[in-house]
């Protein structure tokens, strides 16, 4: 394929059941392989703006809170994802708590967290904080890096607003927006709350996005 991001990109289209599918075409929940599928697409959108070695992604079946493993393998595979960047980039973790989708971007250099969740709008806590640490110190210990004693997190809160509980899958077009920015100035944008919120055409943005990239890569 022409945007090799993960190895099994092409197993994870055979993956997609006709469900999969049918819930990204009508607005249902999204699955981790539709999700992938479209950082697959982005990967093709950092080549062309030259920005690969700015910005990289995470396998969503290695971090999830179901099939995933226990947290510290979860942790380490965050970890193991972190040796392989390249220096100075920042990664993209989409993250299915159960059932709902969250965005977490980890500059590992800086020992920084960003943090998008479209329902609650704040930090999270718990399970997922504690993995994503861990990966960090972890990753940390393995590069003989003295890291912070606590990692920063900061909250994007102002992010566009979820408004059903079935749409969260769509709100990876904060992906798309930190991707075509070349200045990685998402923070910025994001940091105070407001009114913000995603219209149906900004969504159907992304779907077809997807929809094309997949017509064009796999069929």
């Amino acid at each position: 394929m022409g945007t090799p991001l993960f190895a099994t990109s092409m197993k994870r289209f055979s993956d997609m059941r006709k469900h999969d599918i049918n819930n990204f075409v009508t607005m249902k929940e999204v699955s981790g392989s539709c999700i992938c599928i479209y950082m697959s697409y982005l990967y093709g959108v950092l080549k062309k703006s030259k920005m690969v070695d700015m910005v990289g992604f995470m396998d969503t079946t290695d971090i999830g809170s179901i099939g995933c493993g226990n947290p510290i393998e979860r942790s380490r595979a965050i970890a193991d994802r972190l040796k392989r960047a390249k220096r100075g980039q920042i990664l993209l973790l989409p993250y299915n708590s159960r059932c709902h989708w969250m965005l977490t971007v980890i500059n590992a250099e800086e020992d920084l967290v960003y943090f998008m969740d479209p329902l609650k709008r704040r930090l999270v806590t718990g399970e997922w904080k504690d993995i994503v640490d861990n990966g960090i110190k972890i990753h940390n210990a393995q590069v003989k890096r003295q890291g912070r004693k606590a990692t920063t997190w900061k909250n994007c809160a102002g992010i566009s607003e979820q408004k059903t509980d079935k749409d969260c899958g769509y709100f990876i077009r904060y992906m798309k927006e930190i991707v075509e920015d070349k200045n990685l100035d998402f923070f910025s944008k994001w940091e105070r709350r407001g009114k913000a919120a995603y219209t149906q055409q900004d969504i159907d943005v992304v779907r077809n996005e997807w929809a094309k990239f997949v017509v064009k890569t796999f069929m």
